[in-house]
């Protein structure tokens, strides 16, 4: 069994000078390649932090996080970002668009973060529209975010988590805007991407969410408090 992460006895405390929050107080899991994992628990269980250091987006106060194999606290901070840049696909419940960018221009956004900051060719503008279409969105490539509902808003983000070919999808609360008819189409674009082979890591607070997935872990006061297994994780691609 590949791993796409693993975590190591992580934790993450933050000095608010008359307190230190725990946030989290030593999580070790491992996240197998082609995984669809759920993390849930209520507010300040650490579901987030945890999510935050998994996009690398924060550094642990102590433990060790791989990722694709590679001791994330090892590298300085351009190898970090290339690496997250490469890598991770983040997938945002305020979906998180440039409000004078169009549908294209958002997609391509991380390609704007490459080393070098090489401009955008032809073949790369083509697999943007490309995205555009699965995600249903080739008509509307045009469009900015306000003139979309936020089910066409986060199929731009899905899209644009996707443009660098990642191995893993964090997801925080990708349905939590969104009424039940456009969350059943967005958890259906998610189940794809799983089965395509794509690691899928998801801050949720829905169990009807949840049990979409193939694995649960619940979190509380910064531990994991249970890990369920929910279905057999498929083959990597």
């Amino acid at each position: 069994m590949r791993l796409a992460a693993q975590v190591v006895d992580l934790t993450k405390f933050y000095d608010l000078g008359s307190v230190v929050v725990k946030a989290l107080r030593g999580v070790s899991t491992d996240f197998p390649e082609g995984d669809f994992v759920a993390v849930m628990g209520s507010s300040g269980s650490g579901k987030s932090t945890l999510l935050n250091l998994l996009g690398a987006l924060d550094r642990p106060t102590s433990g060790q996080y791989f990722l694709g194999g590679r001791d994330v606290s090892t590298l300085d901070d351009d190898e970090l970002s290339a690496m997250r840049n490469d890598m991770i696909g983040f997938i945002f419940q305020s979906f998180n668009l440039i409000a004078q960018y169009s549908v294209l221009e958002n997609i391509e956004v991380p390609l704007l973060y490459r080393a070098g900051y090489p401009p955008i060719g032809r073949a790369e503008r083509e697999w943007c529209l490309e995205l555009a279409n699965m995600v249903g969105l080739g008509d509307r490539t045009d469009h900015r975010p306000f003139q979309l509902s936020g089910g066409q808003q986060q199929r731009v983000s899905i899209a644009r988590a996707l443009v660098n070919d990642p191995q893993i999808i964090l997801a925080d609360e990708p349905t939590g805007n969104l009424d039940s008819t456009t969350e059943a189409e967005i958890m259906d674009i998610l189940h794809k991407l799983n089965e395509d082979g794509r690691t899928i890591i998801m801050v949720t607070h829905e169990p009807s969410i949840a049990r979409q997935t193939k694995r649960q872990i619940t979190m509380k006061d910064g531990l994991i408090e249970n890990e369920t297994l929910i279905k057999q994780s498929i083959p990597t691609r």
